[in-house]
């Protein structure tokens, strides 16, 4: 059972174990190496006992799903000894949007880091706030279906979060919501509906979700009871469990919602592994998780189209740098490109946040603008002058019918700025500070400023449900090199547009 005494005796261990990042890493490279050479890729990459960081690095290539496919391929068939010893646990499978359906091994080995990590979250909340209250009630996880299903070798396969269900500590189930038979309801509106009519009477004193699927649980809850806010529903809601998205564009609409500014614990979950959590109250950045399991390795952003950019390990990382996160692991991933981009805001200890996707930026005309930028162009602006945002999304217009190319912004608010055309010219000023090729092009009247396009909080989730991204562990894209994202948006519905001066 968590307690405060347990939990602060938990995070002295813990800082001890990572007080030294480094070496720990080392160590955990040689352990991965020692019992993933005996497997096929092991053998296919000359994997020894012994290797240095640099040996390693030039045995083993980075690679991302599709170059590491006819390796899982034979693994979901069910051969023995693939990637790890023996076969996995499970399969956690993700739809990729250009790899198809992706199976990442999850094993005997890598389980513990799922729930460990969760758990050492929770103890870093205790231990710094000397408060566990949310123990003693009711609490909310919204995540996938915790169905499982099995490959044509016999290995048990689905959702993450549906896998993780399985594994939660007893003393968490008897509080946990929803039911199980509500957590297996497939469709995501149905879904959520049912967990309103299921939660809204319980004493709930933690909910935990991707922010924009717990914004749109709370929303249908106070449709549902006719209530003003969140903490009249639930007086003794205490912690709020978030991961997948940066929180700060859905910071606003939370207190709108909730009525107050809810105590947070940021996590870093995927199905590559459990990569980092808040641990401690009020730090920024969430600590990387070093010593369980996991071999980091980091490409500078801009060097990462290069052909063969250079890789540094987390003692070679350098503070507010862009880095696309590369990772080796005990559920028999080698080298593999997991697509985010992180920074380091401290590096003893060694935290990070994460700031987008490698590939998902909006450079049409060279400027690479990413998800952290826009984000916190967003966050500045409200500050300024006002207004909720519920949702955005930024794409090119590369041929407009009139006038200079643009960024076009597709935002929904939940309450809009008093002064849209200030709101939309402090965006755009704010990224251009950000972004100097950004600031260069529009300066330079290559690009006008940026256009933003109103459009109702219920297209985002129209659209979601077109792409058959809908909940779970979804996420609205922030940025996009093209349309295809903005143009659903736009199909939903008449917008207004309005472009900044």
């Amino acid at each position: 059972m968590l307690s405060q005494p347990l939990a602060r005796w938990a995070m002295r261990r813990l800082r001890r174990d990572v007080a030294h990042p480094q070496s720990v890493q080392r160590e955990v490279l040689q352990s991965l190496v020692s019992k993933g050479k005996a497997t096929a890729f092991g053998r296919d990459h000359d994997l020894q006992d012994g290797l240095s960081v640099a040996e390693f690095q030039a045995r083993v290539p980075v690679r991302d799903y599709e170059g590491l496919r006819t390796y899982m391929e034979r693994a979901v068939k069910g051969e023995r000894d693939v990637v790890w010893p023996g076969v996995p646990l499970y399969f956690c499978k993700t739809s990729g949007t250009t790899s198809g359906a992706k199976f990442i091994p999850l094993t005997k080995d890598s389980m513990p880091n799922h729930i460990g990590s969760a758990r050492n979250a929770l103890f870093g909340h205790i231990a710094g706030t000397d408060e566990a209250s949310f123990l003693d009630g009711k609490m909310i996880f919204l995540q996938g279906s915790p169905a499982l299903y099995k490959t044509s070798g016999g290995v048990k396969f689905g959702r993450l979060s549906g896998i993780v269900a399985h594994h939660v500590p007893s003393y968490l189930q008897s509080n946990r919501l929803p039911s199980w038979e509500t957590n297996c309801i497939e469709d995501w509106e149905t879904k959520v509906d049912a967990v309103v009519q299921e939660t809204h009477a319980a004493d709930l004193r933690l909910v935990s979700g991707i922010p924009s699927w717990v914004q749109m649980y709370f929303e249908r809850l106070l449709d549902y009871t006719g209530k003003e806010t969140v903490s009249e529903v639930f007086p003794n809601l205490s912690l709020f469990v978030h991961g997948g998205v940066a929180f700060g564009p859905y910071e606003e609409r939370f207190k709108q919602l909730l009525g107050f500014d809810i105590p947070r614990v940021e996590l870093y979950p995927a199905s590559e592994g459990f990569l980092a959590y808040q641990d401690a109250p009020h730090v920024e950045g969430m600590l990387l998780n070093v010593n369980d399991g996991i071999f980091f390795e980091f490409i500078r952003a801009d060097q990462y189209f290069e052909d063969h950019p250079p890789r540094y390990t987390v003692g070679e990382v350098e503070l507010g740098v862009q880095y696309a996160l590369v990772l080796s692991s005990n559920a028999g991933l080698w080298g593999y490109d997991i697509g985010d981009t992180v920074k380091f805001v401290s590096l003893d200890p060694p935290r990070i946040l994460v700031t987008g996707r490698i590939k998902h930026f909006t450079s049409a005309f060279g400027e690479h603008v990413i998800a952290e930028e826009v984000e916190g162009a967003a966050q500045e602006a409200v500050a300024a002058h006002g207004g909720v945002i519920t949702e955005f999304h930024v794409a090119p217009q590369v041929t407009p019918k009139e006038g200079l190319p643009y960024h076009e912004w597709v935002v929904a608010f939940e309450h809009v700025p008093e002064d849209l055309t200030a709101f939309a010219n402090a965006v755009d000023e704010a990224l251009q500070s950000r972004n100097p090729y950004y600031k260069d092009l529009i300066q330079g009247a290559v690009l006008r400023p940026a256009v933003f396009t109103l459009v109702p909080p219920g297209c985002f989730i129209e659209a979601m449900k077109q792409r058959g991204k809908l909940g779970g562990q979804n996420k609205v894209p922030r940025l996009a090199n093209d349309r295809s994202m903005a143009d659903l948006l736009l199909e939903c519905t008449t917008p207004e547009k309005m472009a900044a001066p």
